[in-house]
């Protein structure tokens, strides 16, 4: 029962790290570069569509990682489950107070109806993602690397 939690565990949060790396190096760029108002119209679409399911997503990883760290607390690579954890705590935080807000308000925005600053916001957020993923990736390591 611990491997199957293992291996779930690992690629949930391995699924995520690659929507999450898809994002931030295919789909930013491709709305980027449409044109006209295409590219602002599908990052709000975009925010709307990921922003209702990745935080069941991150918050469900976080959790996965917790289970397997309490079950295997005496087996080899523990800590690093729990070093993992820490990153997916993190990943969650910062997606709370630096990217949900940029990106609440960016789902709701229209050619009509959006801020002068709205592609320095976008950048902002794309920034902190940037970041974001560098810590997911680096949980998603451990857990493999605890996984063998």
């Amino acid at each position: 029962m611990l491997s199957a939690l293992q291996v779930f565990t690992t690629v949930v949060v391995g699924l995520m790290v690659g929507v999450e790396f898809a994002v931030l190096f295919v789909v930013n760029p491709i709305l980027d570069a449409l044109p006209e108002d295409s590219g602002q119209l599908g990052h709000a679409h975009g925010g709307r569509m990921l922003g209702a399911v990745m935080p069941f997503w991150y918050i469900g990883s976080l959790l996965l990682s917790a289970v397997w760290a309490v079950a295997a607390w005496h087996h080899h690579g523990t800590g690093l489950v729990v070093a993992a954890g820490a990153l997916l705590v993190l990943s969650v935080v910062m997606s709370v107070l630096l990217l949900v807000p940029i990106n609440n308000r960016n789902k709701t925005w229209t050619p009509e109806n959006r801020p002068e600053d709205w592609k320095e916001q976008l950048n902002r957020w794309l920034r902190f993602h940037y970041v974001r993923v560098a810590v997911i990736i680096a949980a998603f390591t451990l857990l493999v690397t605890a996984l063998v």
